[in-house]
Formats: C-alpha cells, structure tokens, sequence
C-alpha cells in the first residue's frame, strides 16, 4: 500500500510561486511514474504535469496551460516529488492532487493512489 501526503499549498499573490511536495510511503516509489492533478472550483479534474519512474525516470510531461510555469521534480532517495509553481495566475486557483501509477494518463484513469489533495489559492 502507498500513501500520498502533499503539503505546501495556500494563499499566494498571482505573480507569485509556491512549492507543493509529495511525500509517499512504500518501497515502490523509484518504479512508479508521479503526477499532479487539479480541481478548480465547479470544474472538473484536469492534469497538470507528470514525472516518469525507473527506467524512464526523469522524463517530464505537462498540461499546455502550465507549460513553462511549472516544473515537476521527484527525490526517489525520500520519496518525494515536487511541483514548483511559477508566475501564478488565479486561474491556477485549484486543489492539488498527487498521483501515483505504473503509468500517468492525461485523462487520470488508471490511477492506483491518490493523495487526499492542497488547496492553492491565488489572489489577484
């Protein structure tokens, strides 16, 4: 069983960055491919970015909206990736799930873990 914890959501001005991290339990992380999702309010899910496992580990994708804002990182020595979020705009307003799976879709099927999700807030 892995578990998904994200920490570093709030409230931020747009312009502004913020860091969130997934820490996941279980030996499995090195192999599993990590990913973020959002949720606006009334909206619905929406992929964000993505971050391969062995043996591809490195190799990043990204939702066209957040491309060049965003960068997803992952610390397989601590279990942990990382989204930081640059130049936020309110429309970046959403909470933030982590994911795990052998593979991350775009459209989130397939997914075997979820964290239970960060709130971002920016602020105009």
């Amino acid at each position: 069983q892995v578990q998904l914890v994200e920490s570093g959501g709030g409230l931020v001005q747009a312009g502004g960055s913020l860091r969130l991290s997934c820490a996941a339990s279980g030996r499995i992380f090195s192999s599993f491919a990590m990913g973020w999702f959002r949720q606006a309010p009334g909206k619905g899910r929406e992929f964000v970015a993505a971050i391969n496992g062995d043996p591809w580990s490195g190799s990043t994708y990204y939702a066209d909206s957040v491309k060049g804002r965003f960068t997803i990182s992952r610390d397989d020595a601590n279990n942990t990736v990382y989204l930081q979020m640059n130049s936020l705009t309110p429309e970046d307003t959403a909470v933030y799930y982590c994911a795990a799976a052998r593979t991350i879709s775009r459209s989130g099927n397939g997914i075997d873990y979820w964290g239970r999700g960060a709130l971002v807030t920016v602020s105009s």
